[in-house]
């Protein structure tokens, strides 16, 4: 590409993808850039290019339908820069990435974020042992590199992800010692009437279920987990129990213990709103959402001119419902910037905005079931660590508060939780429930900092030593 394109597209899952195609069918100058190697996102996850599966078909739906995603996304003149991963986004809209030949930067005239999500884990005693695991790692593994998470593997959680990945463990050969599911079957059947929008989805759950079921697998409703220990040679321990309603520990009831190599666990997403927050746009909270959310309009449109949200980034509802409100995001953006009239733009979106209400209500039912409960939060001891990147522990949360911390960026000055790596994407939503249950109310989100994400110096600068720094000569005597 020469020159600065009129749309960057921050994120090549299903959401990004659905945006650039739209962007390039009404003649937009689009970019889609994403840190990984190909597009598809977590869900529709590419295999390597070095890997060749002797049956595709093997790789399920998933796989599928992201190489036909990504077909379409060749066959448009779309400008793609995979391997970039973005820093930082100014208040013009310059965007900075580092890739495979160092920094580059791009002023383009919109921008449409479709960041995706960060897995919430709510921490429990050994949740920060090797061994353990997220279930969007154990995917990763096994959609992309076609590998085991474990031999014997134990998974843990709520949503949709612990029979998919359960049954892909099975199916792979590796043993399943246990599902262990925060939900109750109840919960699930309150899902019935909107999983029934996507009856082939709602039946191939039920099949993998019922195939851990046929194979022995114990699956364990309104059951989570209370310990995890290392066993040394003979691997972990995984102790689990009931829980009640509001997903707290039921104590001295049914407590029971699973040994495995691996325990991967997740408890729901965490919308990426990293960019959005960087550049003001105005959220709201909605916890059936995955928490904090940009504000937008029926178009995608944020609260920013030029800045357009949509996917997962924007509040969890599914890689179906991802998709189609990335395409409404394009258009919207092809029409604020000349490239379709309202007639045209009214013309495009219509029929996608009748599949979108039934994505979205099959995909936030799922959300639903892994909103963060307060019994989570409740249960989380003392000495475990909340914030693992700088080893704060709910002690020392708590406090924090004692000593009059009122909200996450004053405990964030206090404690320096969310200062590390991953600036509080995996501990924040935890850590304001914390602080909430405390103060009452709402106690904010964090303030977003650049670099988005970690990185390395030598990406920006280059490798240099101190012979190489320029040193003025000496002023006369």
């Amino acid at each position: 590409m020469t020159g600065d394109p009129t749309l960057v597209i921050l994120g090549a899952g299903p959401a990004g993808v659905g945006a650039a195609l739209a962007a390039a069918e009404c003649g937009l100058d689009a970019l889609l850039v994403d840190a990984a190697a190909a597009a598809g996102g977590q869900v529709y996850r590419a295999m390597p290019e070095s890997f060749e599966p002797a049956d595709l078909g093997e790789l399920g739906a998933d796989y599928l339908e992201g190489e036909r995603q990504r077909r379409l996304l060749a066959a448009r003149p779309v400008a793609t820069a995979f391997r970039h991963q973005v820093w930082s986004v100014g208040s013009d809209l310059r965007v900075d990435a580092v890739g495979p030949d160092g920094p580059e930067s791009w002023r383009p005239r919109a921008i449409v974020v479709a960041a995706g999500t960060t897995e919430r884990v709510v921490p429990f005693p050994g949740w920060t042992l090797p061994g353990v695991i997220g279930l969007a790692a154990a995917t990763i593994l096994l959609k992309s590199q076609m590998m085991l998470p474990g031999n014997r593997t134990v998974v843990a959680g709520c949503g949709p992800l612990l029979a998919a990945v359960a049954h892909a463990v099975h199916r792979r050969g590796g043993t399943v010692a246990a599902v262990v599911d925060l939900a109750a079957p109840a919960d699930w059947l309150r899902c019935l009437p909107a999983m029934s929008s996507r009856p082939r989805d709602l039946l191939k759950g039920a099949s993998w279920l019922l195939a851990l079921r046929r194979a022995g697998v114990p699956v364990l409703f309104r059951h989570g987990i209370r310990e995890v220990r290392d066993n040394g040679s003979d691997g972990l321990e995984v102790s689990v129990g009931p829980v009640d309603a509001a997903r707290r520990p039921r104590t001295g009831t049914g407590e029971r213990r699973f040994g495995g190599d691996c325990l991967t666990v997740g408890h729901g997403l965490v919308p990426a709103t990293e960019v959005t927050r960087h550049l003001g746009a105005e959220h709201r909270y909605d916890a059936a959402a995955g928490g904090w959310i940009p504000i937008l309009d029926a178009d995608q449109r944020t609260t920013l001119g030029n800045l357009y949200a949509a996917g997962d980034g924007s509040g969890i509802a599914g890689a179906a419902a991802a998709f189609l409100a990335g395409r409404i995001a394009g258009y919207t953006a092809a029409l604020d910037l000349g490239g379709i009239d309202a007639a045209g733009h009214r013309k495009r979106t219509a029929p996608i905005r009748r599949r979108l209400r039934g994505a979205r209500r099959f995909g936030r039912a799922m959300a639903g079931l892994m909103a963060l409960r307060p019994g989570q939060v409740a249960a989380v001891a003392g000495d475990t660590v909340v914030c693992r990147c700088e080893d704060v522990t709910r002690a020392e949360i708590e406090d924090a508060l004692d000593q009059g911390a009122r909200d996450v960026n004053q405990l964030k000055s206090w404690t320096r939780c969310g200062m590390g790596p991953c600036q509080g994407r995996v501990c924040g939503d935890v850590v304001a429930g914390i602080v909430a249950a405390r103060v009452g109310g709402q106690a904010g989100i964090w303030t977003a900092r650049v670099p988005f994400r970690p990185l390395d110096m030598t990406a920006l600068t280059g490798e240099f030593g101190y012979t190489d720094i320029p040193i003025p000569e000496a002023a006369p005597p």
